[in-house]
């Protein structure tokens, strides 16, 4: 268990160093950023995969762990002791970034300040929240029926990590222009406390605003994979069943 932990952590920090860091060196503010930034977030799964996937699974994220709990991969007890390396493995990134940048205002934070100005509203406001919530439910429900469709057979194992890796990249592609993207709560935390500390009183507000969906979000969206999946993968086996019978 401590050599998956530690996988964990390690997994966890690659994720952040190299997907948040391609953020804060490119931006996001236009199609070339977006696509950058999607892309790095897709191979660092392809990378902590390779390197240190055989080891925990390398789940790199509370979201997916959860849904592996919910399917019966790993214990609660191991759920738990997953995402806490997984947290402790995303400050460790963002701290870095942080230092690398000169600045913990760059930490490739998330934010829910598009749904303001799509809204046309003067302010940030408790609707906002919901619809970054809303976004976050989706695209992590679409993140995680990927991660559980390629790695429901063993066969698939040897692709796994770029299947997930290409998931993360159009996961990206769709969300960043809403919320940044986080499908990720560990990832969302770390960069968001960090971005905090440099802020004034509405970037505090924004940020606190943006963590209640870009955490809770990731949660409720796995969740909700793991039911379904369960269900339409329950279905398939009686259904196997019946023929061979």
């Amino acid at each position: 268990m401590f050599k998956k932990l530690i996988a964990e952590f390690c997994a966890t920090m690659i994720l952040v160093l190299v997907g948040c860091g391609v953020a804060i060196g490119v931006g996001c503010g236009d199609t070339g950023g977006i696509v950058a930034t999607a892309a790095a977030f897709g191979l660092s799964i392809v990378i902590l995969a390779y390197s240190v996937g055989q080891i925990s699974g390398g789940h790199a994220n509370p979201a997916v762990s959860l849904a592996m709990a919910i399917r019966g991969d790993i214990s609660w007890k191991e759920f738990a002791l997953y995402c806490c390396a997984q947290v402790l493995g995303a400050f460790a990134g963002s701290g870095i970034l942080a230092l690398i940048f000169w600045g913990v205002k760059a930490t490739g934070s998330n934010s829910i300040a598009s749904f303001v100005a799509f809204t046309g509203a003067s302010e940030l406001n408790f609707g906002h929240v919901m619809l970054g919530l809303l976004a976050e439910v989706v695209l992590t429900f679409l993140f995680i029926m990927v991660v559980l469709g390629v790695t429901s057979k063993k066969e698939w194992g040897g692709v796994a990590g770029v299947v997930i890796g290409l998931g993360l990249f159009g996961v990206h592609l769709l969300g960043i222009p809403l919320t940044g993207t986080s499908v990720n709560p560990a990832r969302a935390l770390s960069a968001l406390v960090l971005h905090m500390f440099n802020g004034g009183e509405e970037l505090i507000k924004l940020d606190a605003f943006t963590m209640i969906a870009c955490i809770i979000g990731p949660f409720i969206g796995a969740a909700l994979a793991a039911l379904v999946w369960k269900l339409l993968s329950g279905k398939k086996q009686e259904a196997e069943q019946a023929a061979a019978e």
